[in-house]
């Protein structure tokens, strides 16, 4: 019987560990972003600026279109020797859900990937983003063809329903992972047996749920993100009459019951919610803690929000080496996600 990841030593690292790139997939798809596109482009262009000198940026395109983007990208003043182009067939640009984890072993000083399966958000949808379910086999060749050992637990799993502190202790919720759409009726002792072999942790934090209308079913990276092993931020909505209130408030006091694996509480900070509602009146499932932890820089998600700056005011705090550099994701937030959904670690070698 093969051996586990966990058995050879390898866990799942925090974010804000040592990385060498982050992934990244060029925004074409009109049913996610619909007649936004140009705009959402410009928006990576900026995200693009923004990691220069934090880390490279592995840029996913599509066969065709290269030079328009190169040319963008030239104009918007990026430098292109920080990009490495990847061209493969995709349809989305969700990298956080569809890309695989990499783990660590810090005694051999290596790196394995594991690639879940990815089901676009749960069996039913695949008939809504039906252009998207190839997205499961985008990084097949570029990991395959890596020198680095390949995990497939044959498990839907997406990358933004996942966060870890690195030293062993992992958060998720309910909501996602217990849907029937993900993998039938897997109990919780099945998720924990395949995310403790297969990712490397001893101890899960099991949230309720996520935010009101988030399509994912309930992410973990639109409600509580670990800023250092023993900290926590967790969104946090003050307005009683918000239909986040009591999700949150819920996800919160668990929180604040929380221990790691050698039974220590967490520290727990409140990060303020954002407020936005679509063209036709629906909330969108905006949230601060969407925001992606790079070498030197925190691209945040911002809003045009009164608590964008108190919440920028609270991820600096907590990154006092890091430069934060606020994002305008009011159209990207039409696909669904954000920043930290769209990007995808690589963590380096030491």
């Amino acid at each position: 019987m093969t051996e586990t990841p966990k058995e050879l030593g390898y866990s799942m690292p925090a974010e804000w560990e040592k990385h060498s790139a982050v992934w990244l997939a060029w925004p074409y798809d009109v049913t996610t972003f619909p007649n936004i596109v140009p705009d959402v482009e410009i928006s990576y262009c900026e995200i693009i600026k923004a990691l220069e000198g934090s880390e490279k940026v592995n840029l996913i395109i599509r066969t065709s279109g290269k030079e328009r983007i190169e040319k963008m990208l030239i104009d918007s003043g990026a430098d292109m020797n920080n990009i490495v182009f990847f061209e493969e067939n995709y349809g989305d640009v969700w990298t956080r859900d569809y890309a695989p984890i990499t783990l660590f072993n810090k005694e051999k000083n290596n790196k394995v990937y594991v690639k879940w399966n990815y089901n676009v958000y749960g069996k039913g949808h695949e008939a809504y983003f039906a252009d998207l379910v190839k997205d499961d086999k985008v990084f097949n060749n570029i990991i395959d063809e890596s020198k680095y050992k390949v995990y497939r637990p044959e498990v839907v799993l997406e990358g933004g329903a996942i966060e870890s502190n690195g030293r062993g202790t992992l958060m998720t919720t309910e909501q996602c992972l217990l849907n029937f759409n993900r993998n039938g009726d897997f109990s919780k002792e099945q998720y924990e047996k395949y995310l403790k072999d297969y990712l490397g942790v001893e101890n899960i934090i099991w949230l309720k749920n996520g935010i009101i209308n988030d399509h994912t079913d309930g992410h973990i990276d639109e409600v509580a993100r670990f800023v250092a092993p023993d900290t926590i931020v967790c969104a946090y909505e003050d307005d009683i009459n918000d239909p986040n209130f009591h999700i949150l408030d819920d996800n919160f006091s668990i929180l604040t019951n929380a221990v790691d694996k050698d039974g220590n509480k967490f520290k727990v900070i409140k990060l303020p919610m954002p407020h936005m509602d679509y063209d036709d009146g629906v909330k969108a499932p905006v949230s601060y803690a969407n925001f992606y932890i790079g070498n030197s820089v925190v691209l945040m998600s911002v809003f045009n929000d009164e608590n964008d700056e108190k919440a920028k005011g609270i991820i600096q705090s907590l990154f006092p080496n890091h430069k934060i550099i606020g994002i305008d994701c009011t159209k990207i937030i039409y696909g669904g996600g954000a920043i930290h959904c769209m990007t995808m670690q690589e963590y380096s070698d030491r």
